[in-house]
C-alpha cells in the first residue's frame, strides 16, 4: 500500500483506493477503481489467462503498451488484436466519468500509438472532482498540459528490471537514463505514480527491481 497525497482532492475522496496494475496483472484489495496501464499480453496466446484475470477485478480501466502491439525490440513479443473487453472498460484517446463517493472522477486513457507518433491526446475537460490519466508510458508527466490532471497512472519500465545497486544509487540496465522508473513524481501541479509492473521483457527474470501489484490510497492532506 502506498499513501498519495493530492492537493486539492475533496474531502470525500479521503482514502479512496486505487489498484495500480502495469505490465501483467494480479487482483489486489477491495479497491474503488482498478487501472491497469498496459503491457497486458506479449503475445496472443496470453489472451485467454488476461481475460479470465480481468474478469476477477472489479470493472478495470485499461489502456494498452507498446508491447500489446509489438512495437518493440523484443524479439519474442508478438502483436495482439485484444479489441473490446468482455469485462472492463478499454480507454484508447477516451474518457469516462464515474461517480464515487458523490463526486465525479473523470479517468481518461491514452492509445499507445497515439503516443509512439508523437501526437497529442486531446481531452475535454469534463469539470470533474478528480482526474485521472491513464498512459502506459510515464513521460507523460512532462508533456500534459499544467493543471489539467491531478493525477498519472504509468508503467512500462519495470523499474529497471535488472538493477546493479551500487553506494547511495543504483544502475539501471535496462532503462539508464529513464527519468522516471517507479514510484510517486509531481510536476507543475500534477501527482504520477509509475508502477514497478509485474511481468518482464526480453529475460524471465528481473534482479533488485521487485514487481509490485500497487494499492494507492489518495489523501487530501
Amino acid at each position: 500500500m502506498r499513501e498519495v497525497v493530492l492537493p486539492g482532492l475533496p474531502p470525500e475522496l479521503d482514502g479512496l483506493r486505487i489498484a495500480h496494475l502495469s505490465d501483467f496483472h494480479l487482483a489486489t484489495r477491495k479497491p474503488d477503481l482498478v487501472a491497469i496501464t498496459g503491457d497486458l499480453l506479449s503475445q496472443p496466446r496470453g489472451e485467454h489467462e488476461l481475460l479470465a484475470l480481468l474478469a476477477k477485478l472489479p470493472h478495470p480501466y485499461v489502456v494498452l503498451g507498446n508491447h500489446d502491439y509489438a512495437i518493440s525490440r523484443d524479439p519474442f513479443s508478438r502483436p495482439v488484436e485484444l479489441g473490446r473487453l468482455e469485462h472492463g472498460t478499454m480507454l484508447l484517446d477516451a474518457a469516462e466519468v464515474v461517480e464515487l463517493h458523490g463526486k465525479r472522477i473523470e479517468v481518461a486513457g491514452v492509445d499507445p500509438r497515439t503516443w509512439l507518433q508523437k501526437r497529442s491526446s486531446d481531452f475535454e475537460d469534463k469539470g470533474a472532482d478528480l482526474r485521472i490519466l491513464l498512459c502506459h508510458f510515464p513521460r507523460a508527466l512532462d508533456t500534459v498540459p499544467a493543471g489539467r490532471w491531478d493525477l498519472i497512472l504509468a508503467g512500462h519500465l519495470h523499474a529497471g528490471q535488472i538493477v546493479l545497486p551500487y553506494g547511495f544509487g543504483k544502475l539501471l540496465l535496462a532503462h539508464p537514463g529513464a527519468r522516471y522508473p517507479e514510484g510517486v513524481f509531481e510536476r507543475n501541479g500534477t501527482t504520477m505514480h509509475v508502477s514497478p509492473g509485474l511481468g518482464t521483457t526480453f529475460v524471465p527474470f528481473r534482479f533488485f527491481a521487485r514487481p509490485e501489484a500497487t494499492e494507492l490510497v489518495l489523501r487530501s492532506r
